[in-house]
């Protein structure tokens, strides 16, 4: 599956960066990524907000955990 360099798409390069592209596929982005300077701009993008990703953490708003306790606790009583 040869692509043109204009035709990768930003999922193209979001699997390429999860090494989730074939031999055939990820050869043809590199080749891509050598010759195409506004592919690479973008692909720079990406890459850095992948990382930033990595960085975040997330956790549940406590009133989110009480509800969420308030439910288990009523489902207990229930079944008794």
């Amino acid at each position: 599956m040869t692509r043109f360099m204009n035709n990768f798409t930003p999922e193209d390069m979001i699997r390429f960066l999860y090494n989730e592209m074939d031999a055939e596929e990820k050869n043809a982005l590199q080749r891509a990524l050598e010759a195409d300077w506004a592919l690479r701009e973008k692909f720079e993008v990406l890459k850095e907000a992948i990382k930033s990703l990595d960085t975040l953490s997330f956790s549940p708003r406590p009133q989110a955990i009480f509800s969420i306790m308030q439910y288990a606790e009523a489902a207990k009583v229930d079944q008794h």
